[in-house]
């Protein structure tokens, strides 16, 4: 059953992570899991995903990855009516 809590995250994980990047972890494991994954397919999903937006300190802690510049998640209109 998918863990449906931050807190349900063992410990070591939410040590490490900040609150958002737990909920971005708890996000992709809880989907893994409800498409079937195991346990430990489910926990590398997570940490994959993490990986995308975070980098992992010096003091063991994983951080926000700064924005690259010129680079924005905005939508591109063209034209109009």
């Amino acid at each position: 059953m998918p863990t449906k809590q931050l807190e349900d995250l063992p410990s070591d994980i939410r040590e490490q992570l900040t609150d958002g990047a737990q909920q971005i972890f708890l996000a992709a494991y809880n989907s893994a899991q409800q498409d079937g994954m195991s346990e430990e397919a489910a926990l590398k999903v997570g940490w994959n995903s993490i990986q995308e937006y975070y980098n992992k300190g010096e003091d063991g802690k994983w951080h926000r990855k700064p924005d690259s510049a010129g680079i924005h998640h905005k939508a591109i209109t063209t034209g109009g009516n």
